[in-house]
């Protein structure tokens, strides 16, 4: 599932330093003590968002993600699983996505396992993504005001980092939308994780979709780092997909001025 992502509002960072147990110090007098002293400069925590605020900031970014991302490479590793038969693969690949022309491409996939699985599952599952970035219906599957409705559910702490939970509904039953949770990060209004079920089936052979995906900022845009998802299928039973991204190359958008064309990139392990 293509989603738009969001930037980053604001960093949030830490100084900090351990001493040695039983770390001993000479003596020094005054004049020997300003000179010894460290510079600390304490950064205070950014302040914790209104939940509506953070909701409309996550929003925008979602759009304007489209416009200044011009393209990006990732390490992905896709693995599923048919429990009910005891069968497994694994691609591991070079995801390769560019705006201008919109284009989703996959290089240098390397495939372990089970040759059913490589066929009915992973081959279509990346098909399927493919054809969808290509189609441009991303629109259509956008988590705006205009495909789904949001009611505020309180806050949680996971990681010392507190998150709004959003419930979304959508608004009609299009193939791809969901309904189920947000999390933003309630100080930079990133997306952290959404997780739920599918309105529609993407397939006649599909009954059943459930899936939690989880979201890193990398310079400036939010992309999935983690994907776990589970099946009930009419054919096989029982599918599970679980996705890995890292290594994230950012392109962003190009800017033009007089016969000059600037890109930036940026490598983020």
């Amino acid at each position: 599932m293509s989603l738009r992502r969001t930037s980053i509002l604001a960093l949030l960072l830490f100084l900090g330093g351990t001493l040695a147990a039983g770390q001993t110090f000479a003596r020094v007098d005054d004049s020997q003590r300003q000179e010894l002293m460290p510079d600390f400069t304490i950064h205070k925590p950014l302040p914790t968002l209104a939940p509506e605020i953070a909701l409309q900031a996550f929003l925008q970014h979602t759009t304007e993600q489209r416009t200044k991302l011009a393209g990006y490479q990732d390490e992905t590793t896709v693995t599923a699983e048919l429990p009910d038969t005891q069968q497994k693969g694994e691609y591991q690949l070079q995801r390769v996505y560019t705006a201008q022309p919109r284009s989703l491409s996959f290089t240098n996939a390397h495939f372990t396992g089970d040759g059913f699985v490589k066929t009915n599952v992973l081959t279509r599952l990346l098909q399927s993504e493919v054809d969808h970035v290509e189609k441009d219906d991303q629109a259509n599957t956008a988590v705006n005001f205009k495909n789904y409705k949001f009611n505020f559910r309180g806050v949680e702490t996971d990681g010392g980092q507190q998150l709004f939970i959003f419930q979304v509904k959508p608004r009609h039953k299009t193939p791809g939308l969901f309904k189920g949770t947000i999390f933003l990060d309630a100080q930079s209004a990133s997306l952290r994780r959404m997780e739920g079920t599918l309105v529609k089936s993407p397939s006649f052979f599909i009954k059943d979709l459930e899936f939690v995906q989880d979201f890193e900022d990398v310079d400036g845009f939010t992309f999935p780092t983690t994907l776990h998802s589970k099946a009930k299928t009419r054919i096989v039973g029982r599918v599970l997909v679980n996705v890995i991204h890292r290594a994230y190359k950012v392109n962003h958008a190009t800017t033009t001025t007089g016969s000059d064309t600037v890109a930036a990139t940026q490598t983020v392990q």
